[in-house]
């Protein structure tokens, strides 16, 4: 329904646009309604330029939320405004500090090459999961992120020879799962990633009881999947991305030798295929944060209520 932004954020422009609603905080604070509070740890190079991503289909929920864009410590974002960063990015320890976050968001990153132990942040990425894991009802984890929520359950990756670029179909596994179970039975989703994960060791760990495969695609493998206390889901594909943003990275590559052109796609008519397999997956993502939130609130409090409708 909202999104609690300040009026000077630089993609308050991109969000009226798109007919995505938002209020200052100063304006929420007068509201009698306490929004979800969405952590948004986001790694992804020039990131200010990807924040519209993720804010676009959040906003599309009929809940108020308040996204709160975290940063690593041990990282240097070089690509970014060093000034964005500092003006509106937080430790992850300041975001939970007076108030846990009700649902947490780890983006992609350019590194799903390198071993983990060897990416300069990864203890401090395992910290904040270890304690995200405990404290926090759901934590998403795209592209990169899923192979890390993976790679903690014993899974490791693959890298490929070459990448794997474009738009692929996917199949629903488990239409009962409260977060994909609303998604078509087969729809599409982008992939851009040098990385992957076997299936055969991914339905070992199915087997074993360390993960739950929710969707599967014959070029792209099993590209959705959570922990079997489904604390964690991974996507390892761009749900978020829109065309414009695939086709970007197209044209970026396009001269480059070791990436192939997109798959299914045409960056210079840029179709989007899985713009309702976007919002429908976030939006029951930040349903199924509410639902754990607000469950567990009502134990403790009451008078405890996320409500949906504004006061003006």
């Amino acid at each position: 329904m909202t999104l609690i932004v300040s009026p000077d954020y630089h993609a308050v422009p991109i969000l009226e646009k798109n007919g995505i609603r938002w209020i200052p905080p100063s304006q929420a604070k007068r509201q009698d309604i306490r929004p979800l509070r969405i952590g948004i740890l986001n790694i992804m190079p020039l990131g200010e330029k990807y924040e519209f991503n993720i804010l676009h289909p959040l906003g599309l929920s009929v809940l108020q939320l308040e996204p709160i864009w975290i940063r690593l410590e041990s990282h240097n974002y070089k690509t970014w405004e060093q000034n964005h960063v500092d003006d509106i990015y937080q430790t992850y320890e300041n975001a939970n500090r007076e108030q846990k976050l009700d649902g947490l968001i780890l983006t992609g990153a350019p590194v799903e090459t390198i071993d983990f132990e060897d990416v300069h942040y990864w203890e401090e990425i395992k910290t904040i999961l270890s304690d995200a894991r405990k404290n926090i009802p759901s934590t998403l984890g795209l592209c990169w992120a899923g192979f890390v929520m993976a790679y903690l359950e014993g899974v490791n990756k693959l890298n490929y020879d070459q990448k794997l670029f474009g738009v692929f179909e996917l199949k629903n596994l488990d239409p009962t799962h409260p977060i994909i179970g609303e998604l078509d039975d087969i729809f599409y989703c982008p992939q851009s990633r040098h990385a992957g994960i076997t299936d055969e060791d991914m339905e070992k760990a199915a087997e074993e009881g360390r993960l739950k495969l929710l969707a599967y695609g014959p070029e792209a493998g099993y590209t959705i999947f959570s922990t079997v206390d489904d604390r964690f889901i991974a996507h390892t594909g761009h749900p978020e991305y829109n065309a414009t943003r695939l086709a970007d990275e197209a044209k970026r590559d396009k001269d480059n030798p070791a990436v192939m052109p997109p798959e299914n796609f045409d960056f210079n008519n840029p179709l989007n295929r899985w713009r309702s397999h976007r919002n429908i997956f976030f939006t029951q993502w930040v349903r199924y944060c509410y639902l754990s939130v607000s469950t567990y609130d009502m134990t403790v409090d009451p008078n405890f209520m996320v409500s949906s409708i504004e006061s003006e």
